[in-house]
C-alpha cells in the first residue's frame, strides 16, 4: 500500500485518479464527464509543477493510497456513482492537509465537483 505521505504523493494520486477517470468516462460514452477529469487533470499536473516549495515537503499524516482505489470495471449508473463518491471523498480528506493555498482550493473545487456527480 502506499501512503500519501508527501504532497507530490497527493498530488501525483489526484492527477492519475483524474486520468483514470478520464478513460473510464470514455468508455461509459460520456465526453462530458471524460473532458471534466482532463481538465482536473491537467490542472493537477499543472499546480504540481509550479508548487515546488520548501513547504510542500512537510510530511503528511493518514492517508493511503489503497483507501482512494476506484473499481473502474463497473460502469453501471451505481458504479459511475460509487467512482465518484470515492474522488469525493479523497479530495475532502486531502485538501485540508495542503498547506499550499492554491493547490487546496484546487483539491477542494475537485472534490465539490465529484461530489455533484456522486
Amino acid at each position: 500500500m502506499a501512503s500519501l505521505n508527501t504532497f507530490g504523493a497527493i498530488m501525483t494520486h489526484a492527477v492519475n485518479l483524474e486520468a483514470g477517470l478520464h478513460e473510464y468516462y470514455q468508455t461509459v460514452g460520456d465526453d462530458a464527464r471524460a473532458k471534466d477529469a482532463d481538465k482536473r487533470r491537467r490542472t493537477m499536473e499543472r499546480i504540481r509543477r509550479e508548487t515546488v516549495l520548501e513547504i510542500t515537503l512537510e510530511p503528511i499524516d493518514g492517508l493511503d493510497e489503497a483507501d482512494y482505489a476506484l473499481n473502474l470495471d463497473d460502469t453501471s449508473a451505481a458504479g459511475q456513482q460509487a467512482v465518484e463518491a470515492t474522488a469525493a471523498r479523497f479530495y475532502a480528506e486531502v485538501a485540508p492537509k495542503i498547506n499550499v493555498r492554491q493547490a487546496q482550493r484546487a483539491l477542494e473545487r475537485a472534490g465539490k465537483a465529484h461530489q455533484e456527480l456522486a
